[in-house]
């Protein structure tokens, strides 16, 4: 009897695809204005999983790719895409004004959210997670680009960090870690 009842209490743990991350002492919330200029934190998207990814719109390949790789992991869920939300986080304020976010993050998903600090308070998330970017001068003051680190880091339902994605895994990586998450027993 002990070792039915033993089966009914235990955790049942997720195996992920993708680095197993949880109990990071880091990335463990955010606060930034969205596009629309309304404060959010990974609160306000409790009961879902959440995926972070730092970027910026002018990037010619990595965040692009990453965005369409997530908004493909979110097709492949059918009805449970709804419980999949989208966060990118700007590491160029400057040019990312909120109307071009908004449209950027449009094209990906309409659902996807974009947050947009100051410059100051872009440089504490991204320290906040260990993101590393960097500007790098163009041929004029306005066509530089960024060096950037090019991960995900995926929450699950109740906000704890868990799944580190690197940045080419595909979206079929990213779907299974997902539906790992929201199938999930804590």
């Amino acid at each position: 009897m002990a070792g039915v009842l033993a089966g009914c209490s235990r955790e049942t743990k997720a195996s992920f695809q993708g680095v197993d991350v949880t109990g990071a002492e880091y990335a463990r919330d955010f606060s930034l204005p969205d596009a629309q200029g309304r404060q959010r934190t990974l609160k306000d998207f409790a009961g879902k999983v959440v995926v972070v990814f730092f970027g910026y719109t002018q990037c010619p390949d990595v965040c692009p790719t990453s965005l369409q790789e997530l908004a493909e992991a979110k097709r492949q869920l059918g009805a449970e895409g709804d419980r999949l939300q989208g966060v990118f986080v700007t590491l160029d304020p400057e040019r990312d004004q909120p109307e071009v976010l908004k449209a950027y993050m449009e094209s990906f998903d309409p659902s996807f959210v974009a947050l947009r600090g100051t410059p100051e308070q872009t440089a504490a998330m991204a320290k906040d997670f260990k993101i590393f970017y960097k500007k790098v001068e163009g041929r004029t003051p306005q066509s530089y680009t960024l060096d950037h680190s090019a991960g995900s880091y995926v929450y699950d339902t109740q906000g704890r960090l868990r799944v580190y994605q690197r940045y080419g895994s595909g979206p079929q990586v990213l779907t299974a870690d997902v539906k790992a998450l929201l199938t999930e027993k804590a």
